[in-house]
């Protein structure tokens, strides 16, 4: 009887999806061909229709403030994938009830579905409407043994040494620390018992009340066994209650997001949900010291498309590039970079102009020594992503002045041997070591520049970083980047604090929704615009008048900007 359910459930999947252009990744292909028919294999759905994040950061632009702008994008994508997916998830859960289907998640960030399905499934599947690649969650390390190895080191109430090395104390001195600032640590957890993180975490509140989630066990235990983490934490904010100060930026908040199996081990999917989580919550800044080596085209897709839809919610994110320059006969350029470290940045160098491409919220960041030398491990550039159709930017072959791919890192910082939290206590330092101790410090003069100054964007952020570093090479280079982080040549280079909100705070706007007519009332008001969702201006009314009746719209969603020639106001209307 079973056997005939799900031949039936294959039938009618086929049915309805005749003219499917689905594709089975081959190494899924390949991994089908080792497993049992009952087996249940770990695979992501990527659906046809995927967000243009060009387009969506163009809509976004119209919000008049950052928190405006993520809810849009945010809601955006999910409406997205709640009406895409709809179907193929009705389909998964009757296929959960006959055992050939389990653990379904939807990812919005990414438009997908990932599960773990029976070879029968997933050959079903492929004859779905709707879907574009069915890939193989393929498990790999992406967070290496031989950066959390190190050895103790006893605090005695200083300062770390690699702190004076980017110039953080005198930033602290002008009373920037991070305050107000968010980071979220996507990484193998936190130690939350820690003395010097003590007040430093997110309150989720009862739902969240470890300041966090766990996404690879799927629970609210975001502890962190292995460790990394929570080095990684103590250079982001590292009070120095224990005896040294570590953080770069000591009153920033953490949000502790564990993202991979106790061992460092994962794939790609709990780390979507956990940079989704941190856009949703309201995260500033991620730190990702984490990567993939040499990942699958259909991966390295997933990838970037969750790095560009987080820039376009107005979210920057500091990347490790990786640890394995020193091995470069193994994993030679344009590979030699961890993805999503190989993602473009949020602004673009001018030596990168001779071969432009797209961006995304990736700040990546190479490793030196004390010494400002460069540190060997450091993985080096150029990337390229001629390799994924969808994108097909940053041509690279080697010796050519125009096809030289995507220049990484874009700027270095300290990575060998930095003080830090020990996970195995709740008060001892370690050494760490690695690109993965360099992108904190990068994370952490985020949130310094963004306690300057909370409105900077993303491209704002990375433009200042790459124009105020200390300069290694002439030009930017794939050892060096930009040169090396100056924290305080970057947030005097923030051009102002105590920023007021450019918004009018005396808007009315009402009904709303209406069947009917909007009224707009502003004293002061000198303009009204008003665009459809798609980012069409539809009406354009110049105002010599307090208060305007909005009327012969069609039914749907716009946007209504009112300004007074030197602010703005920013609001959603729905005509029903």
């Amino acid at each position: 009887m079973r056997r005939l359910v799900i031949t039936a459930i294959a039938l009618f999947l086929g049915i309805i999806g005749s003219t499917a252009q689905t594709t089975i990744d081959p190494a899924l292909r390949e991994e089908m061909g080792k497993r049992g028919d009952d087996e249940k294999i770990k695979i992501v759905v990527l659906m046809n229709e995927q967000s243009d994040a060009r387009a969506l950061s163009r809509e976004a632009n119209f919000f008049a403030t950052k928190q405006e702008r993520r809810a849009f994008v945010v809601e955006t994508l999910k409406r997205q994938a709640e009406t895409s997916q709809a179907e193929l998830l009705g389909l998964l859960e009757e296929m959960k009830q006959h055992d050939m289907v389990a653990d379904i998640q939807s990812l919005w960030l990414v438009n997908a579905i990932s599960c773990q399905a029976t070879k029968t499934a997933i050959n079903s599947l492929e004859q779905q409407r709707g879907i574009k690649t069915i890939a193989y969650r393929e498990e790999t390390q992406w967070i290496a043994d031989g950066e959390v190895k190190s050895a103790v080191k006893n605090g005695d109430r200083d300062i770390a040494e690699f702190l004076y090395q980017i110039d953080v104390p005198p930033v602290w001195d002008l009373g920037y620390t991070g305050q107000g600032v968010l980071v979220a640590i996507i990484d193998t957890g936190v130690r939350l018992d820690h003395e010097d993180l003590a007040g430093r975490f997110w309150d989720g509140g009862s739902e969240y009340p470890n300041h966090g989630y766990d996404f690879y066990y799927n629970d609210n235990d975001p502890d962190d066994i292995y460790g990394h983490g929570t080095e990684v934490a103590g250079i982001v904010c590292g009070t120095g209650a224990g005896g040294t100060k570590t953080g770069v930026a000591p009153d920033a908040t953490i949000m502790v997001l564990k993202a991979f199996r106790d061992d460092g081990v994962g794939e790609e999917t709990p780390w979507v949900a956990a940079m989704q989580f941190a856009i949703e919550h309201g995260a500033d800044v991620l730190n990702m010291s984490l990567g993939r080596p040499k990942p699958e085209p259909a991966q390295k897709l997933m990838m970037r498309q969750a790095c560009d839809n987080t820039l376009a919610a107005g979210v920057i994110a500091a990347a490790c590039a990786g640890n394995v320059g020193s091995v470069q006969f193994m994993i030679p350029v344009p590979q030699n970079i961890y993805t999503p470290g190989d993602c473009p940045p949020p602004h673009l160098h001018p030596d990168q102009m001779v071969n432009a491409g797209g961006t995304s919220c990736v700040v990546c960041v190479g490793s030196v020594l004390s010494d400002n030398g460069f540190n060997e491990i450091s993985s080096v550039g150029p990337s390229q992503w001629m390799d994924v159709a969808e994108y097909n930017d940053y041509p690279y072959t080697a010796g050519s002045t125009t096809e030289i791919g995507l220049i990484r890192p874009d700027i270095c910082a300290p990575g060998n041997e930095l003080t830090t939290l020990d996970h195995g206590n709740n008060s001892g330092y370690t050494l760490f070591s690695g690109t993965s101790a360099a992108s904190p410090c990068v994370a952490g003069t985020i949130a310094l520049m963004l306690s300057k100054n909370p409105n900077l964007t993303p491209a704002q952020i990375d433009e200042i970083l790459e124009n105020t570093a200390l300069k290694l090479t002439e030009h930017k280079s794939n050892n060096f980047g930009s040169g090396v982080v100056d924290a305080l040549a970057a947030v005097n280079a923030v051009d102002y604090d105590n920023v007021e909100e450019a918004e009018l705070q005396s808007v009315q706007v009402y009904p709303n929704p209406t069947t009917g007519s909007f009224t707009v009332s502003c004293e002061g008001m000198s303009q009204i615009d008003i665009y459809a969702i798609d980012g069409r201006l539809v009406r354009s009314i110049r105002a010599d008048r307090d208060s305007y009746q909005i009327d012969g719209l069609e039914s749907g969603v716009y946007m209504l900007q009112v300004t007074d020639g030197s602010s703005s106001f920013v609001q959603k209307i729905i005509k029903i």
